[in-house]
């Protein structure tokens, strides 16, 4: 709870998206939907008996049990799953305020009564796009979105890429002993209702891309270390099967940095000026764990002095950099990953960080919580 003294400070900052102003409430509707968006996104205070331009216009003390019943009926009866909000009513500049306290929610995405899922953007609120409600449930553990269905028949998948896989590592023949391709595919998550599910399409689809065009590596090399629109030295999009894409981003990779003499022998053969298991276990990373609700590509960047993997969507469920460089993981496309240590170079177990590291110190980790986007930085050691 907080003193006077504080109130007056935080008002003085202005609304944003932790901080919403209300001169007074109209319902238990209205303030749902306030606290609603507040779950939704970070949490914060909804101070009521203040103008929108911060000016304290107070409360009458009926308005005040008014309000008290109105959001204990919006926190139970308007919003779902319930949220638990806390009430302060305290003298400010002589004036009641009641404050309503609102923690990050815990059991996302929140919905009010009308089914409607409402977040915050600044200082206002908006209904949640659908990308943006498919990542909280993602985040909630309540869908997997590798794990949902795409608009891609199951005609569309690589039947020898999948009969080679299925046959060299479950030791049995699709369509033969009663295994057929109709049954196996919905078994593995890879096939619902008819169609492929994303891990299905970007595993073993013919033409990815075709259905999911952002889901792609786009790599570009630049003379310089900045990002120029018009001059650089190399580019492609690394397309196909999440096997392809890495397949051509090492190529890409490979063909980009120079190989430095390691050894003084004479015959001993030059090797990348990054250590080359690092850059896999980094393509690897962005490949497993982007987020696939976001309509971004991969971006493989390849500057004079570094190398830059951008990964659309930001670490998961509170994940920090320091947390994932001990090792610690949340799997946030858990089917492709869980294929993914039989198809890359990849052994799962929250590894791959450290590996990157310790192949590589010269390694930093950028977690952007507001573009929403995951770097890994892989310094050059030498240039020709």
């Amino acid at each position: 709870m907080k003193t006077e003294a504080e109130i007056i400070n935080v008002i003085q900052l202005g609304e944003d998206s932790s901080r919403q102003f209300k001169e007074k409430l109209n319902n238990a509707t209205q303030i749902a939907i306030e606290m609603c968006a507040m779950s939704n996104s970070t949490g914060g205070i909804i101070f009521v008996g203040v103008k929108d331009d911060g000016t304290i216009s107070g409360l009458e003390a009926k308005e005040i049990q008014t309000y008290n019943q109105w959001i204990s009926a919006a926190a139970n009866e308007h919003i779902k799953p319930p949220v638990y909000p806390r009430t302060q009513t305290i003298e400010v500049d002589g004036e009641p305020v009641m404050l309503i306290h609102l923690s990050e929610g815990v059991s996302k995405p929140y919905c009010d009564k009308d089914g409607i899922y409402w977040i915050k953007s600044g200082s206002d609120k908006r209904k949640a796009s659908p990308q943006e409600l498919a990542r909280m449930f993602q985040e909630s553990g309540q869908i997997q979105i590798d794990e949902t269905a795409t608009t891609a028949n199951i005609d569309e998948i690589d039947l020898p890429k999948f009969y080679t896989f299925f046959e060299k590592n479950y030791s049995q023949q699709v369509g033969s002993d009663e295994i057929w391709l109709d049954q196996v595919l919905p078994n593995m998550n890879l096939a619902r209702g008819g169609k492929l599910t994303l891990a299905g399409l970007l595993l073993f689809g013919k033409n990815p891309q075709t259905v999911k065009p952002f889901c792609l590596i786009r790599a570009v090399a630049y003379p310089g270390s900045e990002i120029s629109d018009d001059v650089f030295n190399d580019k492609r999009d690394c397309m196909g099967s999440l096997d392809e894409q890495f397949r051509s981003a090492m190529t890409f990779l490979k063909n980009n940095l120079s190989r430095v003499q390691t050894d003084t022998s004479f015959n001993s053969k030059p090797s990348l000026e990054i250590d080359e298991r690092a850059l896999e276990e980094a393509v690897v990373n962005a490949l497993l764990h982007r987020d696939y609700s976001k309509n971004g590509v991969i971006r493989l960047l390849v500057f004079k002095d570094r190398v830059e993997i951008v990964s659309p969507g930001k670490l998961p469920n509170h994940l920090s950099v320091e947390n994932i460089k001990s090792g610690n993981s949340v799997m946030r496309n858990p089917l492709m990953a869980s294929f993914g240590t039989k198809i890359l170079p990849y052994s799962g177990i929250g590894s791959g960080i450290p590996r990157i590291i310790r192949n590589h110190p010269a390694t930093e980790l950028i977690n952007d919580q507001d573009g929403e986007q995951f770097t890994i930085i892989l310094k050059r050691n030498k240039r020709p």
